[in-house]
Order: structure tokens, then C-alpha cells, then sequence
């Protein structure tokens, strides 16, 4: 495996392990649909939660969550679309967090932004 592949993988576990901690409860890691990939699908309560992991060893240049730009935030959209038609079956509240690490440090950003509609 890639060490960018451990690197993002071992972020994923991490960011699991927090909302797990923090009363989450983690349905699927790296799920597939819609032409993109969501990191996570939790449920906090009974809200869906689709969160999209970044990890930097560094913010020299910026930190983590600014990578989550409109483009990725529009694949996440189309992507959660279908999980909730095909997967879940029916209309639940949703959200999108995202989950920065950063060395030791983990952030989460719990609606972090909502799709503008085309």
C-alpha cells in the first residue's frame, strides 16, 4: 500500500475512533456511489452524518478542512444523494462535517458547509 494510502487510512480510523467516542455511531467507511467516495457515514442521533476526513503533517500552507473546496463539496453532495436514495431508501436529516487532523490534533467542523443547489 502507498504510504499516502496508510497515511489517509490511518486519518480515517482516527476520525472513527473520535466520533465513536464522542456518541456517534459509524454505519459505513468508504462508501462508494454517485461518482465519488464519502469517508464516513455516521449517525448522531437521527441525523446522517457524511463526513469527509483531511489530514495534513503540516498547516505551512493551509490547514486540512480548506482542501474540502466546492468541487469536492459537489461530489459529496451527488454522492450522499445517492447513498440516502439508493441505500438508506428515504428522505433523513442530513449534514456534512468534516474532520481535520493535523499531527496530534483533531478538529471537527460539524456543518461545515451545504451544497448550493444548481
Amino acid at each position: 500500500m502507498p504510504e499516502f494510502h496508510k497515511i489517509g487510512a490511518e486519518a480515517e480510523k482516527r476520525a472513527a475512533d473520535y466520533l465513536i467516542e464522542q456518541g456517534y455511531t459509524v454505519i459505513v467507511r468508504n462508501f462508494r456511489g454517485g461518482g465519488s467516495e464519502i469517508d464516513l457515514i455516521a449517525m448522531d442521533g437521527d441525523t446522517v452524518v457524511f463526513v469527509e476526513v483531511r489530514s495534513r503533517r503540516s498547516s505551512a500552507w493551509a490547514g486540512p478542512e480548506e482542501s474540502v473546496d466546492e468541487a469536492k463539496q459537489r461530489r459529496l453532495w451527488k454522492t450522499a444523494e445517492f447513498y440516502l436514495a439508493e441505500i438508506a431508501g428515504k428522505e433523513m436529516p442530513a449534514r456534512f462535517d468534516v474532520i481535520a487532523i493535523e499531527g496530534e490534533t483533531v478538529r471537527h467542523h460539524m456543518d461545515a458547509f451545504r451544497p448550493a443547489l444548481p
